[in-house]
Parts: structure tokens; sequence; C-alpha cells
């Protein structure tokens, strides 16, 4: 494994890809933030050797590299998710090549259902503590010795520093920036009425189908870390309304503006 992590490095090094310092990942329906990046290189997945393909729609599958306010930053507009059919080692290699790559800082954003009833359509979570629900880990099998020890400490999974940032952020561009905990399931059904009552009772706030293992292996490489949710779709199990594509993309869409806003000044800060 850590062969085809050097592999991929070196390619993409070959490309031009020579110093990033800050990784993001941008999720579902989240993709607008390269826009405002002054793009040196951009490469689709299926271009890059040994990296999965994007199989869902949201997430157009581009590896972009190019300034942000004055850092080199590397984005993956789009993810991939274990419903793909995708090992969670496969999931994950992107972030290992970044922290090859010479990246210190990890911004990821997501997509997900509110079970907090204190939530609405398109607020935006920090995450502050997850809880993994998936049936494997990206760091089963053999350990890599040259990325991180075989049992990395997870008390705190997302970087106190970059999660101070991200909230003197919201409050001097007054927004509303919630902090929770993230519960990740494996997909791609939606939950059950059932389902979303468990996940309150064990305290999430939140839920979606990715980020989690990404964030394993960033502590894994002792890679800091922040994560931010965008509440798409409501999960009231006794008020629950069937959700439909077109409306979480929709409302990604519209909370996708202050998610710009915020990450950018977090760069800037950085």
């Amino acid at each position: 494994m850590f062969d085809t992590i050097k592999e991929v490095a070196a390619f993409l090094r070959s490309k031009g890809i020579t110093s990033p310092d800050t990784g993001i990942v941008l999720g579902t329906g989240l993709g607008k933030l390269v826009n405002e990046i002054e793009i040196e290189v951009a490469l689709d997945y299926a271009d890059i050797p040994h990296f999965p393909v994007s199989t869902v729609e949201s997430h157009l599958g581009k590896l972009i590299y190019g300034n942000l306010l004055g850092h080199k930053v590397l984005a993956m507009q789009g993810r991939f998710h274990i419903y793909e059919g995708y090992s969670l080692q496969q999931v994950t290699l992107p972030i290992r090549v970044m922290k090859l790559l010479g990246v210190k800082w990890l911004l990821l954003s997501n997509a997900a259902g509110a079970i907090n009833k204190t939530y609405g359509k398109g607020d935006l979570m920090l995450l502050d503590d997850h809880i993994n629900l998936l049936p494997a880990n990206p760091l089963t099998g053999k350990n890599i010795d040259e990325m991180g020890p075989r049992f990395p400490d997870m008390s705190c999974p997302y970087s106190t520093v970059l999660n101070n940032k991200m909230e003197a952020a919201a409050r001097l561009l007054n927004i509303t920036l919630h902090k929770g905990v993230y519960a990740v399931v494996a997909g791609p059904n939606l939950e059950t009425r059932a389902e979303y009552r468990y996940l309150g009772m064990i305290g999430s706030d939140v839920v979606g189908m990715s980020t989690v293992p990404e964030v394993i292996v960033a502590n894994h490489m002792g890679l800091p870390c922040a994560a931010v949710s965008v509440v798409t779709d409501l999960c009231d199990p006794d008020n629950l309304v069937p959700a439909r594509l077109e409306d979480i993309l929709e409302t990604a869409a519209k909370a996708e503006i202050q998610l710009i806003r915020l990450f950018k000044n977090v760069i800037q800060n950085l």
C-alpha cells in the first residue's frame, strides 16, 4: 500500500503538484469552492494511477491544485464512498497522498441529515466528534508503519486549532455554526424512522455517509483536520418526509455560499 501511495504522489509531482499546504475535500453538492482557486493543475480522477473514480453524479471527480488567498491548496472536487463498492483503503488513498505531498492542514465538508431537531435545512455544523457505524475501518490490515502507529489515538479527532479558527471565522462573518457529533453509516439508502431514533439516542446530531474514514486516516498520520456538515435534510422520525436528491442538492447549493466564506477565512488565517 505504501508503494502505491508513493507512486501516486510521484505522478502528481510530475504533473506540477509540488507544494500544497492545505488539503480540501468537497462533499455532495459542495464543489464550487474550486471557482475561487487560481488553478494551476486540474486532473480527472480517471487519469490518476490507482485513484478510484467518482460514480455519484454530484461529485465531479477532479483534483484541483492552485492558489487560494496566498496558500497552495489541493482540493478534491468530489470524494469516494464505501457504498460505491470501494474499500476504505481506496476511499482514503487521496488523504494518504496529500500527506506525502506535504499537506499540513485538512479541511473536509459533507452533506448530512439533521438528527438534532434544533437544526434547520441549510445550517452548518462543525464536527466536534463522530460515531463510526461503518462495517469496516481504513486501518484494517497491515499497518503502514511509515505513516503512523498501529493504534492511533482518537481522543480528539478534530483539531482544536482548526476548530477554534472555524468558530472565530463564523463569529466574524456572522454565520451560524453549530457544533456537534456526526454519525457515519454505510448507505446508500437513507435511514428508517427507528434508525433515526437510535442515532439520536446514541448522541448523534447529524448523520452522513462519508468523512470519518478520511478523519481516521488523517489522525493516523498526524494530519490536523476539521470538518463541516451542511444540513440538507431533516431526520425527525415523527414527521419524516421522503428525501429527494434534487432537494438535497438544492439545499447544499444555497448553503455552500456560507461554507465557502467560512473556509476562505480559515485558509487565509492558517
